[in-house]
This record gives structure tokens, sequence and C-alpha cells, in this order.
């Protein structure tokens, strides 16, 4: 299981430019949702690839799956041949995702985003509109199974603004 608030506290005190996205994020809107890993959209720059490298280093990331004697370099060139990575850290299991199927990059995640306070920290969560455009667009069983709970969320929310 995820050690979200400290994973969190890495992050923004790393400087890190982030957006939570799935399970966390649909638990933060108030869902029961109940997820294992920190999945988070990242800028691509080379600075935050730095602060990104600072903040997770110590926690040992490494590709979820990858073979234990095979040596892996966290780094940030590592972080820049690629976009999307999944982590086993001994934070939990983490996401990084350079993109986010159905809204696109880091820039377009952010203008899907809101803040909010999550353990005393201000951070950018993924809209639940734009978690119902990402579920939708990932198409797994797990995405679909919850695009109910979040469209009911959505609606509460249009009815609360309406009055």
């Amino acid at each position: 299981m995820i050690k979200v608030e400290s994973a969190i506290a890495t992050l923004v005190k790393n400087n890190v430019e982030f957006v939570i996205v799935g399970g966390i994020a649909i638990t933060a809107h108030g869902s029961a949702y109940i997820t294992k890993d920190l999945d988070f959209c990242y800028l691509r720059s080379k600075e935050n690839l730095k602060n990104i490298v600072s903040a997770l280093a110590s926690f040992k990331p490494r590709p979820r799956g990858f073979p234990e004697n095979l040596p892996y370099i966290f780094d940030e060139t590592t972080l820049q041949n690629a976009t999307n990575f999944t982590f086993e850290t001994e934070l939990g299991d983490i996401d990084l995702l350079g993109e986010v199927a159905g809204i696109g990059n880091f820039v377009e995640v952010e203008a899907s985003s809101i803040l909010m306070d999550l353990f005393d920290y201000k951070v950018k969560v993924l809209s639940i509109e734009g978690l119902i455009l990402a579920k939708r667009a990932a198409g797994r069983p797990k995405d679909l199974l919850v695009l109910p709970e979040l469209e009911a969320m959505q609606e509460s929310l249009k009815n609360q603004d309406a009055e």
C-alpha cells in the first residue's frame, strides 16, 4: 500500500511540478475508491526531472516487475528517455505520467486540475471532469467501473452550483 502522505510531502518539499491523477485523485474528491498506488502527471522540464529524482531517489525506485538482479539507474537521463513510468518504491507503487490518456501532457492536465488541501499541503488534483475523460480513454475494466460514481459526483456538483 502506498504511503500517500509521505509521497506527497516529499514531492512538495522538493518543488516537483505535478498533478495527482488516478485513484488518489478520485479519493480526494470524496469517493471510497481504494487504490494501491499514487499516480501523478509531471512536467517534463529538465529542472522538474531533477526535482523528481531528488524527491524519490532515496526511496529506491525500480520499474515494477523489473528483475531484481539487473541494475537500474534512476536519474534525469532515465526520465528523459521515456514518458510514463510504473515504479516500486519504499513508499509503495508510484506511477509517473508525462501524459494522461484522454487529456494530454502536463500543461493540459494542469489546466484540468483544481487546488486541494491534502495532508496540510496545497496540491493540484485532476478535476472530476478530467478524471471522467481519463478513465473513459483508458478503457480498462477497473476504470470503467468507477465512471458511474464519478458521473454522479459531477452531477451533484452541478446541482450544488445551480442552487
